[in-house]
């Protein structure tokens, strides 16, 4: 925002305080997150029109747009970052202090907004209804998404507390907290040739057709940097936007895979998706609950977090297992094919 637009909304507070209402504040900072007057419009339980008036006080209040269109997309004018920011800080000062007041009358009340990778998706639900089972009086929402689009999330404060996979390129100004394992394995389908082999090389790994992530998943990027230190170049059949279709390719035989052990949770050592032995597999790596340093956290995101700690060695229980399933197959198949 220049010096002069600077100059134009520092000069009227108390304009603002006479004419901005918190609900102006609310609908405008929806349609700042949402990119759009209908969904903001519709998470508010508020009518088309309404929002449209509203944000046209408001900007007959500030004196200056606060949207432009974009891509059929509302996005915010220079003056109208500077707003949402305020914004969300002011909101975010609201919500502590409806906390602490909880606190003062012995309650945990309020929400709490967790964002996570796509793969966090297989345990973050689980630890949220553990934990709204202990404090049934906070408000819980769950934003599932790719890893850039997390720390985007992050960039503008959209969440209270964060999962995510891989550190190694986080952007600066990050508190991030390991908690438990979260180990990369090679997939394939049952009946895939490689199934049946041991001590399988990387070099080898090249010669097959693989599935990727969508650009914007950091196991993508992990995959990616493990072909780049050895060298090789993968033969990438094609890119997925999920966990879930990428199993889904693998039992159809349309290649293999690099996924997180979490993934195959469900399914178990059972299901249609085996664990090739690759050298150096698992690679041992970790969940991070990640938040800025910029951000005060809440009582509420604070108590999440020890909640959380305290689950990661159930977590790492349960991945050590699945890996000992998969090892009890993968022994007896190897016993019944040295007899044949």
């Amino acid at each position: 925002m220049g010096n002069r637009d600077l100059q134009v909304v520092g000069e009227m507070p108390d304009q603002l305080l006479r004419h901005l209402t918190l609900r102006q504040l609310q609908i405008f900072e929806a349609i700042v997150r949402l990119g759009s007057y209908t969904k903001a419009a519709e998470e508010l339980f508020l009518t088309q029109p309404t929002v449209s008036m509203q944000i046209k006080k408001m900007t007959d209040t500030i004196g200056l747009p606060l949207f432009e269109q974009a891509d059929r997309k509302h996005r915010p004018t220079e003056v109208g970052q500077d707003i949402y920011r305020a914004t969300r800080a002011m909101f975010d000062i609201l919500s502590n202090m409806e906390t602490s007041i909880a606190g003062f009358k012995g309650l945990k009340r309020g929400k709490f907004r967790l964002g996570v990778i796509t793969t966090a998706q297989y345990f973050a639900p689980e630890i949220l209804g553990e934990f709204c089972k202990e404090y049934p009086e906070i408000d819980v929402s769950l934003e599932v998404t790719n890893r850039d689009s997390v720390f985007e999330r992050i960039k503008h404060g959209e969440d209270d507390l964060y999962i995510v996979g891989q550190m190694q390129d986080e952007p600066p100004g990050m508190v991030s907290i390991p908690f438990a394992a979260n180990p990369m394995v090679v997939v394939a389908s049952k009946d895939h040739p490689l199934a049946n082999e041991r001590d399988i090389s990387f070099e080898r790994l090249a010669k097959e057709p693989l599935i990727l992530r969508e650009p914007g998943s950091g196991v993508r990027d992990i995959t990616m940097r493990m072909f780049n230190e050895h060298d090789l170049h993968p033969k990438v059949r094609m890119e997925l936007g999920s966990n879930e279709a990428i199993k889904n390719a693998v039992v159809g035989g349309l290649g293999i895979s690099m996924l997180s052990l979490h993934t195959l949770t469900l399914e178990g050592a059972t299901g249609p998706v085996d664990i090739l032995d690759v050298e150096g597999f698992p690679v041992q790596r970790q969940w991070h609950l990640v938040y800025s340093k910029e951000r005060d956290l809440s009582l509420i995101a604070k108590t999440f977090l020890e909640f959380i700690q305290t689950k990661g060695a159930e977590i790492d229980v349960r991945m050590d297992k699945l890996i000992a399933d998969f090892d009890l197959i993968h022994q007896e198949r190897w016993r019944s094919l040295s007899k044949s």
